[in-house]
């Protein structure tokens, strides 16, 4: 009796030996994968935007492979950043992450009540926007990313312009968590199409694009709003007031609309 005391706790030291060096190993292979799939998974996340910059571009076909879209991609689209305190692209400086430059008051802006329109607080100091060429290397449209509050997320979406600056081409809404059916039918291709053609700006140069309840019927500036979702329709429309305006790129869009793509 007296010798089952120390082999128990000599028991009970083995079995926390083995569970340190199983943690141990699990940690290991678990910090290995998530090093090893970094690589994959950013790839993918960017073959992802090339994807959805190609779609609402017009450039995008069934079927099309990574390589296939990526091609493209670099065939047809020229990414700029666009300073936009200044309404002007700055060539050359690489990638462009917005998360980041959204936690810095040294490369976003806080917006006020007033400017907040689309409920999203702060607006970066840049914009990463993408030129789509022709085969002769000529600038065709412009992509720009928009985002804004729906119902239950913020909507992010890519818009295609023409080069006159005022017609759109195209949306896509590429990530939200709008309600399947409701404010989820952003992305509806029917709903999409509508898109196509529609005048944002009148001719004095005010955003003039409407979300349509009821219907929007043969209006240049209108786009039918979605069926029982009021409150994402409204957040599209906030959007837009707020990108199409003075402290988005309602500047650049001006230049745009004075010829500054039109010769290359």
């Amino acid at each position: 009796m007296a010798n089952d005391k120390p082999k128990n706790n000599d028991s009970i030291g083995r079995t926390f030996i083995v569970v340190f060096v199983l943690c141990l190993v699990c940690s290991i292979v678990v910090a290995g994968s998530a090093v090893g799939l970094k690589a994959q998974q950013q790839e993918q996340k960017l073959l992802d935007k090339q994807r959805n910059i190609l779609d609402v571009a017009g450039l995008l076909k069934p079927g099309m492979t990574g390589t296939e879209i990526k091609a493209i991609y670099d065939n047809r689209i020229q990414p700029e950043l666009l300073d936009l305190k200044t309404a002007t692209l700055e060539k050359g400086k690489g990638d462009f992450d917005l998360k980041n430059a959204l936690r810095s008051d040294d490369t976003s802006v806080a917006l006020s009540p007033e400017q907040d329109l689309a409920k999203i607080r702060r607006r970066a100091n840049m914009a990463e926007i993408y030129l789509v060429k022709d085969e002769h290397g000529k600038t065709t449209e412009l992509v720009l990313p928009i985002y804004g509050s729906g119902l239950w997320s913020v909507m992010y979406a890519f818009i295609s312009i023409d080069v006159d600056g005022v017609t759109s081409r195209g949306i896509t809404y590429y990530s939200h968590g709008e309600t399947p059916g409701l404010g989820g039918e952003v992305d509806n291709p029917q709903w999409r199409k509508q898109w196509v053609g529609k005048k944002l700006y009148n001719p004095q140069g005010i955003p003039a694009l409407k979300i349509v309840r009821g219907g929007a019927g043969d209006n240049p500036y209108g786009v039918d709003g979605l069926s029982g979702a009021t409150l994402t329709s409204n957040g599209v429309q906030h959007m837009f007031d707020f990108w199409l305006g003075d402290n988005g790129f309602g500047p650049f869009l001006k230049k745009v609309r004075e010829g500054a793509l039109k010769d290359g």
